[in-house]
């Protein structure tokens, strides 16, 4: 395991803190994220449900917390007409910085692949009229993900393919579409993930960010083990450190890189400012 530094002001752009394994312990989870370093939280929203929870959550500390508004395409049997209004309303809320999480997921299909290509089309018009960027999911539906994207980037202020975990064509593939790449404990995974450590280093560095998406992704490198199977937002810093171990940069500048595109990206910048105009 890398040497941990010390670095503050760190963005994790994919907290799952409205789920319910956070309710006894919220603020707690939120203050030991803040005493790690982790500056700003933005709060994955995948459901009406939990698209409004995560705004909640965001309202209650809005110096720190955001939140994204979308349907992921395990719920995507569902969407109609109403889940648009919603979400274009939940969009003008300005905590909400992010349409998503949306996309196709064809490894479960958990919703039939016509309802989540519908959903995901539906929903990046969505963040093209109220010009959001978009936080997008796709796992084993990457040539149908890039070709509905295809039809919207033009429109859209921006995309991030949350927890990259592909290979090189796909990342490529990403990127010759201008999308930022997410990348979480993922990386962590001696298993599953270790081939993103060479991968790394083709992510140009003005187009990387990270995140944990706790409670789920628990870093399998980290020492001591937490007795729980939970993760959460302050083992952000230890995904730092890895990759920037990897890429041989220094931490501090993988730090400021990584906030500086993400505040870039999600407008958070425009928004600190408005908020201190008030």
């Amino acid at each position: 395991m890398p040497a941990t530094v010390r670095i503050v002001n760190l963005i994790d752009i994919g907290v799952n803190l409205s789920h319910a394994s956070f309710d006894p312990d919220r603020e707690a989870v939120i203050q030991r994220a803040s005493d790690a370093g982790v500056a700003i939280m933005i709060v994955t929203g995948s459901s009406r449900d939990s698209s409004h929870a995560a705004r909640d959550v965001a309202r209650t500390r809005p110096d720190c917390l955001y939140a994204t508004a979308g349907v992921h395409p395990h719920h995507a049997k569902d969407f109609g007409v109403a889940d648009l209004n919603w979400i274009r309303d939940l969009s003008r809320d300005p905590q909400v910085v992010a349409v998503g999480e949306c996309g196709l997921d064809f490894f479960r299909n958990f919703s039939p692949q016509a309802d989540q290509e519908r959903a995901f089309h539906h929903q990046l018009e969505a963040a093209t009229d109220n010009g959001l960027p978009v936080f997008l999911h796709q796992r084993d539906a990457h040539e149908t993900f890039c070709a509905i994207l295809d039809e919207h980037l033009g429109g859209l202020s921006g995309a991030v393919a949350h927890c990259f975990t592909g290979q090189r064509a796909e990342l490529d593939h990403y990127l010759e579409r201008g999308l930022m790449i997410g990348i979480t404990g993922w990386i962590c995974d001696e298993r599953r993930g270790h081939h993103l450590r060479d991968l790394i280093a083709h992510i140009p560095p003005d187009r990387l960010m990270i995140e944990t998406d706790a409670p789920y992704l628990l870093p399998r490198d980290l020492d001591p083990r937490p007795r729980s199977r939970r993760n959460e937002p302050m083992y952000l810093p230890h995904i730092l450190d890895v990759i920037a171990t990897v890429t041989g940069q220094p931490v501090a500048e993988m730090a400021e890189q990584t906030r500086r595109n993400t505040v870039d990206f999600f407008g958070l910048g425009c928004r600190e400012a408005s908020g201190q105009d008030k």
